[in-house]
């Protein structure tokens, strides 16, 4: 496996992020389409619209379980990086620090945790900023 740096460390699921979402985009077209050409027949106009809906439900559970679990590891990320800080410091993270920084201070290498850390939260970096600034890169294979 290639080391993880700043250039290659996004992780994307092909068959999440291209093949589902692409065959349920489609879908969505498709099945609009259908309801669009129903109009005027009342036989099918009903399961027509009954099949937009289901696909718009469908576009809604794909968003909704993804941010969910994004949701999920970023509370799992906080405890861990504020676990981490308390272990170099005998201190929590500073409160200013936004869950988008503490995410992007994971990348840290323990060296220059601390020092990024009270730079993020003095200076209100980006989490690309943070990102950026990280010199030795600690991987993390785990978040999808």
């Amino acid at each position: 496996m290639e080391a993880q740096n700043y250039a290659n460390h996004r992780q994307m699921v092909p068959m999440f992020h291209y093949v589902l979402f692409g065959i349920v985009v489609a879908t969505l077209i498709g099945s609009c389409v259908n309801l669009y050409q129903s109009i005027g027949d009342h036989q099918r106009l009903y399961s027509a619209a009954l099949i937009v809906a289901i696909m718009i439900a469908m576009v809604l559970v794909m968003f909704f379980a993804r941010l969910f679990a994004l949701k999920a590891q970023d509370r799992a990320i906080r405890a861990e990086e504020n676990l981490r800080c308390f272990a170099l410091t005998g201190k929590l993270l500073d409160a200013r620090l936004t869950i988008r920084q503490v995410v992007g201070l994971r990348f840290a290498s323990d060296e220059e945790f601390v020092a990024l850390a009270e730079r993020a939260a003095d200076e209100n970096l980006s989490e690309d900023d943070i990102k950026k600034a990280i010199k030795n890169w600690r991987a993390d294979n785990y978040r999808v």
